[in-house]
């Protein structure tokens, strides 16, 4: 049985006991400097700078651990240096405060320093709980129904779509069955024998009992407004009036179910104090979020390639590289001209925090930040860049990635590929007949059969997968460390699950293929030679019938 992973409240812990251990050394490093610094006005100069950053720091992380006196002696200590460097008892005050942090690091390290410490964490407020962010799009489904003609078919569409569906035949096994496993979204039918209104009743009692309303859609066979607003009051997102098209109310449930965003957000945190960057990181990771640290800022350049963040959480004082030329690089660079950068740091200065972010950074925390607000900063602001890039990115109708971007991220995927020696699994995708759909049952039509097909790729490939749209009826995925034949096996199940959809233009219903080609990497060690691969699979699937999926036997020769 495998251990629980440790909470916030452990991994801050383990963070303040790593700081004290730590502690000691760094103040007789600090305490050595300063004798170092008073032999002349050279060696004044040039340790200066590192010791008003040493206190700088302490005051910061200490404060953001919850090291209160310490934070307050680091204070004394960096105005001293900063406001009054040429006070005649200079040398003494440095000393007598170095002595007070020495004695408040010996208290800390003692068990009853330790027992206090941690104490005051209880102090410590966080008050956003997130949901643990899901690798997996699969969501739970209740359908409530006890006419038995449809529910087969809408049972049948809604798992081919990648949902886990319930069914109950009686709003009492329903009910209790909501109480004990909340589902992520309701269908309820409206009568019942108990009455014509007994499913509306069921779903209004049951919000009512948690004070969580369900996402429901309700089925029904009125259409009037009186039982449309039953439906409004008792909590239902949607309403269908039967016979229901089962592709219709499948996607309704999509949308009714379809998380915000299903990628957490990406944090790159740099800040030279590991516990200060592991602290932050942590507040954020709780949140939901993905977190990378930097601890050097030459290595932040690297880490953006790599990591691709949504936001820099940038500390101002630093060694070799301040946070404000930290941010005037990336800003040099056009693909990170967009990029959110938050400061965070302990300078209280007004003047200092303005000039610090001419260099184009949307916001400045100050340390110790409040949870709750640094989790709202960086989200407020990654969301927004999220937003403004699926704009640039994303096909409008099926909201996968365009032509040009899935390109450039299948790019760099072999690239790091080439590097971490990893195998991917390219698909080619393209729906048979499609010109033959669009003559016979419209363009409205086609475009459903598009969107329902991005829907069912999205749906029940995983996160990690590149799918985008590559033009018209044709669509291409990058399975990231599978094989040609695994990928193959998996393409081909999604080809027998949408073969079963019903479409509808008006009273009529049809159904549609797709043919797919599988090439694979590093058997193919290009993009370009990758697609033409797959591509020159899939003209083979066409030509041998359509609706089924064909691996590439071909084998490029290394570059």
């Amino acid at each position: 049985m495998s251990k629980p992973a440790p909470s916030l409240h452990n991994k801050l812990n383990q963070l303040r006991e790593r700081f004290i251990e730590q502690l000691p050394s760094r103040l007789a490093k600090a305490a050595e400097q300063w004798q170092q610094s008073r032999l002349s006005a050279d060696e004044h100069s040039r340790l200066a700078p590192e010791l008003h950053r040493f206190f700088h720091s302490l005051k910061g992380t200490g404060r953001s651990l919850g090291f209160e006196r310490l934070a307050l002696l680091a204070d004394q200590a960096e105005d001293a240096l900063t406001t009054a460097p040429a006070r005649a008892d200079l040398d003494a005050y440095i000393q007598h405060l170095l002595r007070q942090l020495h004695r408040e690091q010996q208290h800390l390290s003692s068990h009853h320093g330790q027992k206090q410490a941690l104490a005051a964490m209880n102090s410590f407020e966080f008050t956003h709980h997130a949901e643990p962010v899901r690798n997996k799009r699969q969501r739970l489904v209740y359908l409530c129904d006890d006419e038995p003609e449809q529910v087969d078919q809408l049972i049948h569409h809604l798992r081919c779509f990648g949902h886990e569906v319930v069914h109950f035949i009686d709003t009492e096994t329903f009910f209790n069955a909501a109480l004990a496993r909340r589902p992520d979204a309701v269908i309820m039918d409206v009568q019942f024998p108990q009455g014509q209104t007994a499913g509306t009743e069921t779903l209004a009692n049951l919000n009512k009992l948690t004070n969580q309303p369900l996402p429901a859609i309700v089925l029904s066979a009125h259409r009037d407004f009186h039982s449309r607003l039953s439906a409004v009051r008792a909590g239902s997102g949607g309403y269908f009036t039967k016979p229901v098209k089962p592709l219709d109310l499948m996607l309704a449930v999509d949308e009714l179910t379809a998380p915000i965003s299903e990628e957490p957000l990406r944090v790159l945190v740099v800040d030279d104090e590991p516990e200060a960057a592991a602290y932050h990181a942590l507040l954020l990771e709780q949140a939901g979020m993905t977190t990378q640290q930097v601890h050097h800022p030459a290595d932040a350049l690297t880490a953006l390639e790599r990591f691709s963040p949504d936001l820099l959480l940038v500390d101002m004082y630093m060694p070799v590289c301040s946070g404000k030329e930290l941010a005037t690089i990336i800003r040099q660079q056009p693909e990170y001209i967009g990029l959110p950068i938050i400061y965070l740091s302990s300078e209280t200065d007004s003047q200092k925090q303005m000039s610090a972010m001419a260099a184009g950074v949307e916001a400045f925390l100050t340390k110790p930040v409040k949870p709750d607000e640094l989790v709202s900063a960086v989200q407020l602001r990654a969301e927004r860049l999220r937003l403004l890039r699926s704009l640039m990115t994303r096909d409008s109708m099926t909201g996968l990635y365009n032509h040009s971007t899935t390109t450039e991220l299948i790019s760099k995927t072999l690239a790091q590929a080439h590097r971490e020696n990893s195998q991917h699994a390219m698909a080619m995708i393209d729906i048979d007949n499609f010109k033959q759909v669009n003559d016979t049952y419209g363009h409205l039509a086609g475009d459903q059969v598009i969107i329902t097909l991005a829907r069912l790729l999205k749906s029940r490939l995983r996160l990690s997968d590149i799918i985008g749209r590559y033009g018209g009826e044709e669509f291409v995925v990058l399975l990231k460390g599978v094989s040609a034949e695994k990928a193959a096996t998996l393409i081909d199940s999604l080809r027998e699950d949408f073969a079963l959809v019903d479409f509808h233009a008006g009273d009529v219903h049809f159904r549609c293929t797709f043919s797919a080609g599988i090439s694979s990497f590093p058997e193919q060690f290009s993009t370009e030679s990758l697609r033409l691969s797959a591509d020159q699979a899939l003209y083979r699937a066409k030509s041998q019938g359509r609706n089924q999926v064909v691996i590439s036997t071909e084998r490029a020769d290394a570059p």
